[in-house]
Formats: C-alpha cells, sequence, structure tokens
C-alpha cells in the first residue's frame, strides 16, 4: 500500500470576504484520500502564485505566510517519517490529526508515576500499607535519577522505554543506588506495576520486561533460639524505656505480631475463640490479611502487666509501644546486655515466631502461615527455618522406631 502523501496550497475563493481576502487551504492526500485543511491565512487572490504556492512579494505579510507554509510542510515530513519508523498506519486522517494536535499524545514515564502514587498516597494506610506507599515514592526517586543520569532528559517517553532501559536501570540501582540484589529487584517490580499500568491503557504496544526473568536470591533469615528468648525474658533491666522495648519483643515473639500491627493492637482485637481462650484476630497493616492468634501465657501476661498503663487506658491499646526507630536502636542496647550477638530488629521477634516458637514446637506450617497472616504457603516457608534442633529430634523419634523394629525381628 502506497503511504507517501501529496500537498497542494490553493485559495478558497468562494469564502473571499468584504475586504477582498481569500482563505489559504492545504489539500492533504494519502492513498487517493483527501481531506482539506486551512491554515488559519488569507491574501488578495492577486498576490497568490498558484504554480508555486505561495504568496508573491516580499513584505512582511508574504514573508510570514510563506513561512507557515514552509513550517506546515516540514512537520507533515517529520510526523510521516516517525510514523514510518513506528510502523504506525499512515492515512490523511493520522496525519491531519497529529498536525493539529489531535493525535495520540505521548505519554511519559514520570508522569505516570507520579499520577500513580499520588493515587496510592489517598488509599494508604486503607487498601495498601504506609510502607508501600512509601517505597512507590522511593522507587519514583530512583527512576528520576536514573533517567536525569543516563538519558539528560527530564522525563522519558514510554515508547522509548525497551528491556534495555530495564537492565540499565537495575544495574544503577546496584551500583549507583548501592541497593542489594533483592532490594533492586523490589524497585524493579515497583516500576513493573507503572509499565502494566501504561501496557493496560495502551500507551506502549511492546512491553519491555518481556523476557526479563527476576531471580531473588534466598535469604537466611536471622531468629532468635529458645535460650536467648529466655535470655531476654528473664534479663533484669532497670530502665523504663528498655522493660518496654524488651516486652514488645518478647510480646511479638510469642504472637508473630509485626511492630505495626503491635503499635496499632487495641483490646477490641482481643476476642474469645472456639476453644474458650482468648485470641488476637487483626487484619495485618502490610496485607490486609487476617491473622488468628491463640493467645499464649506469656503474652497475656504481658498484656496484663500494662494494663494500668496510662497510655493504654488514653488509647485503648494493648501495650504501650515507641517508634520503631527507638524500638530497634534500644534492642541493640538490650542484646549487648543479654550477651546476643545477633542484629535485634522488631521484625527478628516475627521470624522467632515462625521458627523457634512454633515450627520447632511442632505446630504445622499451615497453622503457622494462618497466625502470620500469609496469602500462601511459600511465604511462610521463606520466613520459617525449621531449625537443627527440631529435625534432630523428629530423626530421633524415627531412630528409635527403627531400633525397636530392629530388635523385635532379632527376637
Amino acid at each position: 500500500m502506497n503511504t507517501d502523501f501529496h500537498t497542494l496550497f490553493h485559495l478558497l475563493t468562494s469564502k473571499t470576504n468584504s475586504k477582498g481576502l481569500a482563505p489559504i487551504y492545504m489539500r492533504l492526500t494519502v492513498a487517493k484520500k483527501r481531506l482539506e485543511y486551512s491554515i488559519t491565512r488569507r491574501i488578495d487572490p492577486k498576490r497568490w502564485n498558484s504554480k508555486q504556492q505561495k504568496v508573491i512579494g516580499k513584505d512582511r505579510d508574504a514573508i510570514e505566510i510563506n513561512n507557515h507554509i514552509n513550517n506546515l510542510k516540514h512537520k507533515l515530513y517529520k510526523i510521516h517519517q516517525q510514523k514510518i519508523d513506528e510502523d504506525d498506519r499512515i492515512t490523511a486522517i493520522s496525519l491531519m490529526n497529529a498536525l493539529k494536535g489531535g493525535g495520540k499524545k505521548s505519554k511519559y514515564l514520570l508522569e505516570i508515576f507520579l499520577d500513580h502514587n499520588n493515587r496510592t498516597d489517598t488509599l494508604a494506610g486503607k487498601d495498601i500499607s504506609l510502607s508501600t506507599a512509601k517505597r512507590y515514592w522511593t522507587c519514583y526517586d530512583h527512576v528520576k535519577q536514573f533517567i536525569e543520569e543516563e538519558y539528560k532528559q527530564e522525563d522519558l517517553r514510554l515508547r522509548d522505554i525497551d528491556n534495555r532501559f530495564i537492565v540499565k536501570f537495575e544495574f544503577f540501582l546496584k551500583t549507583v543506588r548501592k541497593c542489594n540484589h533483592n532490594s533492586a529487584l523490589k524497585y524493579i517490580n515497583n516500576l513493573k506495576k507503572i509499565i502494566r499500568i501504561a501496557l493496560a491503557n495502551q500507551w506502549m504496544d511492546i512491553d519491555p520486561f518481556y523476557n526479563y526473568k527476576v531471580q531473588y536470591e534466598t535469604v537466611e533469615r536471622e531468629f532468635l533460639n529458645t535460650e536467648e528468648v529466655d535470655a531476654l525474658y528473664y534479663k533484669e533491666l532497670h530502665v523504663d524505656r528498655l522493660r518496654l522495648v524488651r516486652d514488645m519483643f518478647i510480646f511479638s515473639c510469642y504472637t508473630g505480631l509485626a511492630y505495626s500491627d503491635v503499635a496499632k493492637l487495641t483490646k477490641s482485637d482481643i476476642v474469645i475463640g472456639l476453644d474458650g481462650g482468648k485470641w488476637i484476630r487483626i487484619k495485618r497493616t502490610k496485607t490486609n490479611t487476617l491473622s488468628s492468634i491463640p493467645l499464649l501465657p506469656i503474652a497475656e501476661e504481658i498484656i496484663e502487666r500494662y494494663s494500668d498503663h496510662p497510655e493504654v487506658k488514653i488509647n485503648n491499646h494493648i501495650i504501650p509501644v515507641l517508634s520503631n526507630q527507638k524500638s530497634n536502636a534500644f534492642l541493640k542496647e538490650i542484646a549487648i546486655m543479654c550477651g546476643i550477638e545477633k542484629p535485634l530488629t522488631t521484625h527478628l521477634a516475627r521470624h522467632t515466631f515462625a521458627t523457634t516458637i512454633t515450627l520447632t514446637n511442632g505446630v504445622p506450617i499451615e497453622s503457622v502461615s494462618k497466625m502470620l497472616g500469609h496469602k500462601s504457603l511459600r511465604t511462610t516457608q521463606h520466613y520459617a527455618k525449621i531449625v537443627d534442633r527440631k529435625v534432630s529430634e523428629d530423626m530421633s523419634v524415627l531412630r528409635e522406631k527403627l531400633n525397636n523394629k530392629s530388635i523385635k525381628k532379632q527376637k
């Protein structure tokens, strides 16, 4: 199919006005299809050279109109070449729409990213966690810096984003931003959501993530063993702030709740379960999934310990908590006092619940997954690794059974 275009600039004398000036029109032809377009200029028909398709003379009006005609030709050639490069359909209508600004406007990555993040902020604390919303803004900053440094531009058209962009961005995150492998891939996934939005809205034709594989590295999760948990629990602490943080940490060890969930836990989240005992029922801040956790004696004891605390009475909370930043700082002090060399953080308590408190004591992984509020068993397996002691105990039971069977056979 012939996609060449032809233009003809001519006067429409039938529309000559009272001053004797006729409008100049451009006739655009593609594959024998014609469109007429007013260039919003008028001239005395006596001054029009129909053969050269321009105004006669070198006065200001003649120069301005002739320059305008040349600019329109130049724009059309540029639009035509762009459509050829993009393998886009070329018609008289598509060329005219693009010339008039009515064609498909280019969308830009940071523009779409910014709109997404603003919308996400309105859902923060409702449909998504505050930390997730914050992470998208961090990713936005990384992408912005990457575009400025790699492409020397303020923003980048979506159509210019390809697989090479993704690969280079991953390298940028690991080298310039000093992200570890898994952190870099998490930011890549944040970007992937923005690309999915663009593809769904048909702002992009090709998925730059096609054939790009995300492979997270296995991370060995730290957790406390039974002796370390006991060392923390029984340690005499004479500073209120340290006792408070220690008790909050132990409470998390025996409930599996993340810091954000402990911080928002109220009395209404404590219910009577089917077994007649007290249970915690709470929607997790991070995933909005329901966690159902029977209260173990030590967790109940900690709740009772702070029942008369002013903050508990005023805010209806279960236990008072300090900020996550302060809690982590104080936990490092407590670890030194208890002779624990592992890097204590509030989230380490959740890992400890999954591994030392539950799985090591024979709680099925399916039950642990439900208590942790995980959406899939795979996530639980990632968090909770059965310690060697549990494997040793299980194998000892098997060994004893096999020995007994061997003895009976000998008899």
